[in-house]
């Protein structure tokens, strides 16, 4: 007579329930990783776009202006005869979250302002709905 073996509903519940418990052990901790890694990758892209700007600076004596925009940094603008780009190998990157890098000419702290919303893209905020940016704050001598 032949039995036929298999797990019992208890020994299958006991290991739903374990596997619940690793996952909302791990989850947490790995989507905060995740957070903030895309806080790096601004910071990472905002460096890069500040040195393509400090080029742009140096071929025509001025940063892009707000109607320009970073959209110079790979197109020429009309009226730039020193223009010695693309300045960025490829487009201009959208932050992490998709959205546009804010920047204003002449920044509220420096010659130019250039951040991210952070990940809820309204001003302000903490932790990684914070803004990331920077402000260039070296004055050119005219």
């Amino acid at each position: 007579m032949s039995r036929f073996k298999g797990f019992t509903l208890l020994e299958l519940l006991v290991v739903i329930v374990i596997i619940g418990l690793l996952a909302g052990y791990v989850a947490p901790r790995y989507f905060s990783q995740i957070g903030k890694s895309e806080v790096q990758v601004a910071r990472a892209q905002l460096d890069s776009l500040e040195k393509a700007l400090d080029q742009y600076r140096l071929d025509n004596r001025h940063y892009p202006t707000g109607e320009q925009g970073l959209d110079a940094l790979v197109n020429k603008p009309q009226g730039e005869a020193n223009w010695g780009g693309p300045y960025l190998k490829k487009a201009v990157p959208a932050d992490p979250w998709g959205r546009a890098y804010v920047y204003h000419v002449p920044g509220a702290r420096g010659e130019f302002d250039l951040y991210s919303l952070g990940r809820d893209g309204k001003p302000g905020g903490n932790g990684e709905d914070a803004d990331i940016g920077l402000a260039q704050q070296v004055t050119l001598n005219r």
